[in-house]
């Protein structure tokens, strides 16, 4: 079936993998704008007394930093400059001039990546298909941050490994599946090699979505995430010292992992 020429603006972070997934999209797709979280990508500043523990921590686990490091030069990269379209740079996501901008480009879809939780007067712009988001990880099993490959590495839940495209809701991560997919990683050669696999593989996902949304009628994939698992909600502050150790000694015994069951995934139609 022939595609229909969807009108789309990303609203996306400010990394260099988000500056990756829009040129991408805009390759392939009629992407008529964008908008960039330039929040997003800040770090949080630390006090002045927290600071030898920062860099121990650091140090100590040097080679899971270096991992989301590599990752990021590895798209600049690739992908040096952002696509030659309309973009708007806002200091959060949930900034007034996002909904002006995005109803004046009347898109019949939205696709967003790696933004902060998004509120209710964004969500009720009005688009012809939706609003869809990635997210990193295999819902509903593992969900929120900050880096659910990583959460998978040190659970020891290799299997559950992969990536999400949702409708978009107030949740954290928390809406309709659309498709999931798991990603192997256990044959990475480093940590470096295993998040490439897996960002490559969303980005991957993400267009073979949007490509399903262009010839699919509705009613689209829309699976509520209750009805396969309970899952698990990882926050930040969840990711202790501790947890770290663990992700370092389950990473060298990876090869020897066998799966205890295999995840439900949700497949595209008429892909």
């Amino acid at each position: 079936m022939a595609l229909r020429k969807l009108k789309i603006v990303i609203w996306c972070g400010s990394g260099a993998n988000q500056k990756a997934l829009a040129n991408k999209m805009s390759a392939e797709f009629d992407v008529a704008g964008i908008v960039v979280d330039l929040h997003s990508g800040k770090r949080t500043r630390k006090n002045i007394l927290q600071l030898p523990f920062v860099l121990w921590d650091r140090f100590r686990f040097r080679k899971i930093y270096a991992a989301w490091s590599s990752l990021m030069k590895y798209y600049d990269q690739q992908f040096p400059a952002w696509p030659d379209i309309p973009y708007l740079k806002v200091p959060q996501i949930n900034d007034a001039q996002i909904k002006i901008f995005t109803e004046n480009l009347q898109p019949d879809l939205i696709i967003v990546s790696g933004t902060a939780l998004i509120r209710k007067s964004l969500l009720d712009i009005k688009t012809s298909v939706g609003i869809i988001n990635l997210h990193t990880g295999l819902s509903p099993y593992v969900k929120g941050g900050p880096n659910c490959t990583n959460w998978c590495i040190a659970n020891n839940t290799f299997h559950l490994v992969g990536n999400t495209i949702m409708w978009l809701n107030e949740g954290i991560d928390s809406g309709n599946i659309i498709t999931t997919e798991t990603v192997n990683i256990q044959n990475a050669a480093d940590l470096n090699e295993a998040h490439r696999i897996v960002m490559d593989h969303a980005h991957d996902l993400y267009i073979r979505s949007v490509r399903y949304l262009s010839v699919a009628e509705p009613p689209y994939n829309s699976v509520p995430q209750k009805s396969i698992d309970k899952g698990q909600l990882y926050l930040t502050r969840m990711w202790t010292t501790d947890k770290k150790k663990q992700l370092l000694k389950n990473w060298k015994h990876r090869k020897s992992f066998v799966a205890p069951f295999s995840p439900k995934t949700i497949s595209l139609h008429n892909q």
